[in-house]
């Protein structure tokens, strides 16, 4: 199976090549996703980055599995909502979708148009407890900024046959048990709709593909695999 891999704020698609090079270990073709903006200087927007990886969805020879990592567990899931039935189930690594009508990542401060990686204060704790100081420093030294037009672009969900396709939520930094609480909390009204949703854990911070890319590999292989 195609299995689309989307990162979060601040990565390249080849953040992906030790998690896709352990895909097709299991079988899978794993096809990392590089989006407008991601490292191409383009002023790109949330519009632009939803069509590359409808386009990516569109040119899978049969229904690919479509990660979202972090934040792009939006656009995984905007993908969903645009194509309900060519996608064969979607993965969320570590972040939830936001709802119709929410910005999809005004989360810090724009400079110049941009969304530049923050530091690491934002995340001290279970997010990046298990990158060393050597990861830290290159992580931050490859980091995109995020177009302003990306980061505040307004999520939009129309087709309720969304809530048809199977999730199943990775869980690094928390549980899945604290992933369960949020959603009947309310907090994560998306998923509360979801008709087949599954929950697995992975022990590692917010970025597994970094710390954990063998194991978040076969969990990503075992989500892919027919029932």
């Amino acid at each position: 199976m195609d299995i689309l891999l989307i990162a979060g704020l601040w990565l390249h698609g080849s953040t992906w090549d030790d998690v896709a090079a352990a895909l097709r270990s299991h079988g899978h073709r794993p096809v990392p996703l590089t989006l407008p903006g991601q490292g191409d200087g383009s002023a790109a927007t949330l519009e632009d980055q939803v069509a590359a990886v409808l386009a990516a969805v569109d040119a899978a020879p049969g229904k690919p599995a479509v990660v979202g990592h972090s934040a792009a567990a939006t656009l995984a899931w905007l993908a969903a909502d645009a194509r309900p039935d060519k996608i064969a189930k979607v993965v969320l690594v570590g972040g939830f979708p936001a709802a119709d009508g929410k910005p999809y990542a005004d989360f810090f401060e724009l400079r110049d148009g941009v969304m530049p990686f923050p530091g690491w204060e934002p995340f001290e704790g279970p997010d990046s407890a298990d990158l060393d100081e050597e990861a830290r420093r290159a992580f931050a030294a490859a980091a995109i900024p995020v177009p302003g037009g990306v980061a505040t672009g307004i999520v939009r969900l129309s087709d309720e046959r969304r809530f048809d396709v199977p999730v199943v939520v990775v869980c690094p930094e928390f549980t899945p048990t604290q992933a369960k609480e949020w959603i009947s909390a309310g907090d994560v009204p998306e998923l509360a709709q979801v008709k087949h949703l599954e929950f697995v854990d992975l022990y590692s911070g917010h970025w597994p593909m970094h710390t954990q890319p063998a194991e978040l590999a076969r969990l990503l292989a075992a989500a892919a695999d027919p029932v």
